[in-house]
């Protein structure tokens, strides 16, 4: 072969190598959104990670590593992934290699985002070869994305993308300085007023929460690109307004969440975006404590909301609770929409019964509502993204969708 052949692979070679470079990026690289960034394409660790962890192989089996080599024992723990793992509260233990690095392979899971822990002789702590980490209002978590063969509903896809803005307000009410999000849509236009959404968290959450582990952002975007949502803005408020620890939580939460919303989120929103001011243009809807909220504030403020996403929440005794809601005469013409949804595994147990006692006492009261109960998840963002995706957001401000 002619020294000017040899040199044309050379090149060649070399191109080849540099393109691979710049399109292959190696786990958790960080680089683009990608739906599976927990694939190992070039066997590079994350950045100032000891090892790589978790690594998600095309199988949709997930391998777990931890150098720790003076541990005793390793544990994986975290409800959502044991969920998804159909181990129920039972830890998986890991295998300790002689190299100290301690290793499990589990799975095939179902494509989605799981929450995780690992416990180290009793101590819990997040994956530390992970990027993926949850910052929320309890101890933090890892999280493992399994990737199917291409993006999932809550990925980035190559669509029109909305903006999420962030605002911080002083409140009288809690005499501090707090947080809200605010999604607006794509080809948002001041001139034209908008219904808004008030989606809250559960217990534990930040409004931050809703964007990076629920992608409300991106799965309204992929929505409205496929043509099966109403463009709406999503306000993400922090109802997170008395310590959750707190041993009168339950009796104070609600009224001062009332007042916040009324004082200051409310006011805020409206004075910052063309919003449609009227109980037909707004809609309240949460996970767990938030679903709570919703249902709780949401029922008794009709003058401020005609649309409700209870989404794993409910009441054991509703009709304590909820009496002037159930025994209006009135509350299918002052009620647009109103769903009720919760996942496949968490339909039994304390979870299950609260839901399943709601719907009993609207059934009862023949008030007009949507049940839905869908997914692979539990009592976790699997579930709730779920219920955004596939049956809230699709329905809402399209009361002729309800049955």
């Amino acid at each position: 072969m002619n020294p000017k052949s040899l040199i044309h692979i050379s090149l060649t070679f070399s191109f080849i190598l540099m393109f691979c470079s710049h399109q292959l990026f190696g786990q958790q690289a960080n680089v683009n959104l990608e739906h599976n960034p927990q694939k190992n394409h070039e066997g590079l660790t994350p950045f100032s990670a000891p090892l790589n962890s978790p690594e998600v192989h095309d199988d949709r089996t997930v391998t777990f590593r931890l150098k720790a080599p003076k541990a005793m024992e390793v544990n994986l723990a975290g409800v959502a992934l044991l969920t998804g793992l159909r181990r129920g509260n039972e830890p998986v233990p890991f295998i300790k290699g002689e190299d100290g690095i301690w290793s499990l392979t589990v799975g095939p899971l179902e494509p989605d985002m799981y929450a995780y822990h690992f416990h180290i002789d009793g101590v819990q702590i997040t994956d530390p070869s992970n990027t993926y980490a949850a910052f929320t209002a309890m101890p933090p978590y890892s999280q493992l994305i399994v990737h199917g063969a291409e993006p999932m509903y809550y990925d980035a896809k190559e669509v029109p993308h909305g903006t999420v803005t962030r605002h911080v307000y002083h409140s009288n009410v809690t005499q501090g300085e707090r947080e809200l999000y605010v999604y607006t849509p794509p080809g948002y236009n001041s001139n034209l007023s908008y219904p808004v959404l008030y989606l809250t968290g559960g217990s534990g959450e930040l409004p931050s929460n809703w964007i990076y582990d629920g992608r409300v952002n991106f799965i309204m975007d992929n929505l409205l690109a496929e043509g099966k949502a109403e463009p709406m803005l999503i306000v993400i408020p922090n109802n997170q307004v008395i310590h959750r620890n707190h041993p009168n939580h339950t009796e104070l939460t609600f009224d001062v969440f009332e007042e916040e919303l009324r004082n200051h989120v409310i006011p805020l929103v409206d004075n910052h975006y063309q919003t449609i001011n009227a109980p037909n243009g707004r809609a309240i809807s949460g996970l767990s404590m938030g679903g709570r909220h919703s249902m709780v504030i949401g029922f008794r403020s009709l003058d401020l909301f005609a649309n409700f996403g209870i989404l794993s929440a409910g009441d054991m005794e509703p009709g304590k609770t909820l009496a002037d809601f159930l025994n209006d005469p009135m509350v299918n013409e002052k009620v647009d929409y109103l769903f009720i949804g919760q996942g496949t595994k968490e339909a039994e147990g304390f979870f299950g019964n609260r839901v399943q006692a709601l719907v009993e006492a609207l059934n009862k009261h023949g008030i007009d509502h949507m049940y839905y109960e869908g997914g692979h998840g539990g009592h976790d963002w699997a579930t709730w993204r779920h219920l955004l995706y596939h049956k809230f957001l699709p329905n809402l401000w399209k009361t002729e969708d309800q049955s």
